[in-house]
């Protein structure tokens, strides 16, 4: 599959050259690169090639079709655990992303589904993280994803990971609070989490909102430690970026293998620039952040039938949990 962006031009936004306006618009290109993108036909107005010289009016569909480009190796040992008209279960391995985003298009989950089983439109009701592995759920059809969301928005899916993390977790813990960014951090996209002190019932939302903030419950439940490592059971009532991951660091219980919240902030930026050490390694234990959505239980969108799944831990996970 190619990539390709795809927009119409809203009112008011007619009267520039095309090469100014995605220069204007989409600057990861530079003026001269959308040139040559141009002269290379990989941008269209309204279906059909078109010159340097072409003036976008209002209403205009423009699209750009990129050139393909290297993507990093991904892992493809997929396994449908079920599967009907309606929607099917993933087990997703490690080191897939679910979604097309910077350098990934084709070596995605959504990429797969569309190319192996012909879903023109795959919804992946319950994304899960490239390193995360586990039970993941897929609507083949508008109907059927529009009842499985809701049942997520309702709280009515059970939602149960395994994660390693490092140190003695208590017996149990339930994490009731706020996800906020963390833009200190100097990473994208890491959040924190900020343990509500109101004495308020956690079992649902507060009723007022926060800007900026989103509220995350989660029930934590050891299940065994052993040589400073514990084996903790999730159990999620909220659905936010990384909730697990950030929740459980700021619990002070870091994730084993976690780059971005694990042992040392700086390992995510020298895994980004190629700088990883031995040494980040070991402490890492592990080459991904050791969290595997484990139970997945929701309703059958048409059948309203209880359907109820279980993934068994990774190797990888089983052989730490082994070997320590």
């Amino acid at each position: 599959m190619k990539r390709r962006i795809q927009f119409i031009l809203a009112p008011g936004q007619g009267g520039a050259l095309l090469p100014d306006y995605l220069a204007a618009r989409f600057t990861y290109h530079s003026r001269d690169e959308w040139l040559a993108h141009i002269l290379e036909d990989r941008v269209q107005v309204n279906g059909t090639a078109v010159t340097r010289d072409h003036r976008l009016v209002a209403g205009d569909r423009v699209e750009f079709i990129a050139r393909d480009m290297p993507e990093p190796s991904v892992c493809f040992d997929i396994d449908i655990v079920f599967e009907d008209y309606d929607v099917m279960v993933i087990n997703k391995p490690p080191n897939l992303p679910c979604h097309p985003a910077g350098r990934y298009f084709n070596h995605t989950l959504w990429a797969w589904l569309k190319t192996h089983h012909c879903l023109e439109s795959p919804a992946l009701v319950n994304r899960l993280d490239r390193e995360t592995s586990g039970l993941l759920l897929v609507a083949k059809n508008a109907k059927a994803e529009t009842n499985c969301r809701a049942q997520f928005s309702k709280r009515s899916v059970v939602k149960r990971y395994v994660v390693l993390v490092e140190g003695e977790f208590p017996d149990s813990r339930r994490a009731a609070g706020w996800m906020l960014p963390d833009p200190g951090s100097g990473v994208h996209k890491r959040r924190r989490f900020e343990q509500d002190q109101s004495g308020r019932e956690p079992s649902m939302p507060p009723p007022e909102t926060v800007a900026g903030k989103e509220w995350a419950l989660t029930d934590f439940r050891r299940i065994r430690a052993v040589n400073g490592l514990s084996v903790v059971e999730a159990v999620l009532h909220t659905g936010r970026l990384h909730q697990i991951r950030a929740t459980l660091h700021s619990l002070g219980f870091p994730v084993v293998g976690d780059k971005i919240y694990g042992p040392d902030p700086m390992i995510f930026v020298r895994f980004c620039t190629d700088a990883m050490t031995s040494e980040d390694w070991r402490r890492l234990r592990i080459s991904r952040q050791a969290l595997h959505s484990m139970e997945l239980e929701f309703s059958h969108p048409t059948t309203k039938q209880a359907l109820h799944f279980e993934a068994p831990l990774p190797a990888d996970m089983a052989g730490l949990i082994q070997g320590v």
